[in-house]
């Protein structure tokens, strides 16, 4: 059996054969290229041919998908808030909470 799919950056996938987990990260037209980083943090690449041959469907992304990019702090990624969103006495001026 063959993908129909059409490989997306950014886009995860799952190869059904043996059970691992990527996200295509770049498209090469020149060289036909797909490059891909599996959820363990490994860089590889398939041909068109080999994506075509192979046995592969889309999926959402992992829960913890920042896995496959080691040492990205939770700032790099959107979740922090650096505003701890405390109570205000809103008749207060401004001024009063200026530095």
């Amino acid at each position: 059996m063959s993908t129909k799919i059409i490989p997306v950056i950014d886009q995860w996938y799952k190869e059904t054969e043996n059970d691992l987990l990527f996200k295509v990260v770049a498209i090469e037209e020149s060289d036909d290229s797909i490059e891909v980083q599996y959820f363990n943090g490994d860089i590889s690449e398939f041909d068109q041919d080999s994506w075509s041959n192979s046995r592969i469907i889309a999926i959402e992304a992992p829960e913890d998908w920042s896995a496959p990019f080691g040492g990205i702090d939770a700032d790099d990624l959107g979740y922090s808030d650096p505003d701890s969103h405390e109570d205000y006495d809103k008749e207060a001026p401004l001024k009063d909470y200026q530095d």
